[in-house]
């Protein structure tokens, strides 16, 4: 990498690692109640919204209410948004008139703003309506970034109970996540985007003539719409759904370095947090900055392995004095670095937003992003799902570890016994075997063949790529594959709802099973949670799980790839 490269991937580690401390006792303080710097201007707001929606705000909830609760909002939500797809042509802020989704788009579509995937068969300027993006998909990048969040924190409160059935209220839950976190952030983000070039108009797309005589078309048109206010939130919330189908790497996105840098930045910025918030709420800071070791060492060695694939490019153009790395598919502002940096936080989170095309990546450069999202985005995650998901690698963790010393497994001070260890096997499989069966499918049906633009290795490393981003609500795509189709727009929408749901609702029955259970003092056969053999074994055990579950698949597709370029082929 050049000077400025190290600069800027040095300076990104220590601005995201500065951030994390503040916003996690912040973030710990709206959900516990407390009163915060921003609770003078929001908490009439907050109290105003209880009574509009009849919510009271000292009730609590077991956690199948609020398991009830979240995924009736959802049900909600997808119901809207699915009405707003099948009758855009109808609504407001439509100036260029474009027509309903079909009902598979719409509804592949709905699904997938609804599950935080932002999985997209479609292309946003020419398909979606002002009212569409605004309405229909900014919303949702809030709520359901929310929601995730809350069950997170339900998650925690689990830990933090002591034979108790509550896990808090989700109702009150989702509406501080989103009024106390999401939407300052995004407020300030959008007008920081807005200073670096990112349009924010209602004007109808704009027709120019082209200057060059040389070139047949004469005139051009180019987009126009309220695009950084859903940029903002699209990163915060680790949706990834782009304004533009190019998503991250147009120039009316992510114009310039300073805002690559701000985007990448807001993809980490909550998920990492989240582990102090937890390390906060559990009592034991150390838990929390336990768990961001982990996450941020996967993150640092996945960002290096793809630096160093894409620095090195194909060895067949080097052969013939092609040098410089792989800048195919990347953007020239950007360059290696931020392209690399990008990819990795994107699919280590459940963002999916892209600012280079996946598709043209190195086999070894393509299967870092694909390692990524296949095991189960905990490299940060998506917000709160990230932590959720590392929580039952913990505990998964913790089980192993005792019957190799033949105690009971304890985990903050709660026995873990074998409810426990179901639902965490649970919540970390479900889209792992989600990811393996559809691609299987996807390789028998005929009609979802002809969707592949590819044969052999790399055709392969497409599909499975598209089901692991779907399964694990990441949201971008290898490229190559064409999802808009009746097969991929079903049975894709299957793969979300399974990977999103099954874990959440395994999550929260979980942190209900350990409200209930008495406080356990450590003692001299506890295993320390907070020291670093403990991250290490954690570590381990989460390299192990996704090896043994995906190998197979990924020596067939990305690894056969590589084998194959560099033998000349």
């Amino acid at each position: 990498m050049s000077v400025y490269d190290w600069q800027q991937t040095v300076l990104f580690f220590v601005v995201l690692l500065f951030l994390t401390r503040p916003l996690g006792a912040f973030m710990a303080r709206v959900y516990q109640g407390e009163w915060n710097v921003l609770s003078p201007v929001l908490r009439p707001c907050e109290n105003a919204l209880y009574r509009l929606c009849r919510i009271e705000s000292r009730e609590e909830m077991d956690w199948r209410r609020y398991a009830q609760a979240m995924l009736l909002f959802n049900i909600v939500c997808f119901a809207a948004l699915f009405i707003i797809l099948l009758s855009q042509q109808f609504l407001p802020l439509n100036p260029q008139h474009l027509p309903a989704f079909s009902w598979q788009l719409a509804f592949n579509t709905a699904v997938s703003f609804t599950t935080n995937t932002n999985w997209q068969n479609y292309g946003g300027e020419a398909t979606a309506s002002y009212f569409t993006q605004m309405a229909g998909f900014t919303v949702h990048n809030f709520v359901s970034a929310a929601t995730g969040m809350a069950v997170a924190i339900a998650m925690i409160r689990g830990f933090v109970q002591r034979r108790a059935s509550s896990l808090g209220n989700f109702w009150v839950d989702l509406v501080r996540g989103t009024l106390y976190i999401l939407l300052p952030i995004s407020l300030v983000a959008a007008l920081v985007l807005v200073s670096q070039g990112v349009i924010q108009n209602f004007t109808p797309y704009t027709t120019v003539s082209l200057l060059d005589p040389n070139i047949s078309a004469k005139e051009v048109q180019i987009p126009m719409g309220p695009v950084a206010s859903q940029e903002a939130i699209k990163e915060l919330g680790t949706n990834g759904g782009g304004f533009f189908n190019a998503n991250s790497s147009h120039p009316f996105e992510n114009p310039t370095p300073l805002s690559n840098f701000l985007e990448i930045l807001l993809i980490l910025l909550i998920p990492a947090s989240l582990t102090s918030t937890f390390g906060v709420m559990v009592g034991n800071t150390r838990q929390g900055w336990g768990l961001l070791s982990v996450m941020l060492f996967l993150l640092i060695i996945s960002f290096a392995v793809m630096q160093w694939a894409e620095t090195r490019g194909n060895p067949l153009l080097s052969d013939l004095g092609v040098h410089g790395g792989n800048m195919e598919g990347k953007e020239v502002r950007f360059g290696i670095a931020g392209s690399s940096l990008f990819s990795v936080a994107s699919t280590g989170t459940s963002c999916g937003a892209v600012n280079s095309m996946h598709d043209s990546l190195t086999p070894l450069g393509g299967l870092v992003p694909l390692g990524l999202i296949l095991t189960g985005e905990v490299v940060f995650g998506g917000v709160g799902s990230g932590l959720y998901t590392m929580l039952a690698f913990a505990v998964i963790a913790v089980f192993v570890s005792g019957l190799m010393i033949g105690r009971t497994p304890e985990y903050l001070g709660k026995k873990i016994e074998v409810r426990e260890i179901w639902l965490a096997i649970l919540t970390i499989l479900t889209a792992g075997v989600t990811v393996l069966v559809f691609s299987g499918l996807a390789l028998l049906v005929p009609s979802a063949v002809a969707s592949m633009a590819n044969p052999g290795a790399h055709g392969l490393s497409e599909v499975l790529y598209g089901f692991a981003s779907m399964a694990n609500n990441n949201g971008s795509a290898f490229a190559g594959l064409n999802g808009n189709t009746n097969f991929y727009n079903l049975l894709g929408a299957a793969a979300m709802l399974l990977g999103r749901y099954i874990p959440a609702v395994a999550v929260l029955a979980m942190a209900g099973s350990l409200a209930e259970k008495k406080f356990v003092p450590p003692s001299l056969g506890t295993l320390p949670t907070d020291h670093a053999p403990f991250v290490i074994w954690l570590l381990l055990v989460i390299i192990i799980v996704g090896a043994l579950t995906f190998f197979p698949a990924l020596a067939l597709g990305p690894i056969a790839e590589h084998l194959i370029m560099t033998g000349g082929n």
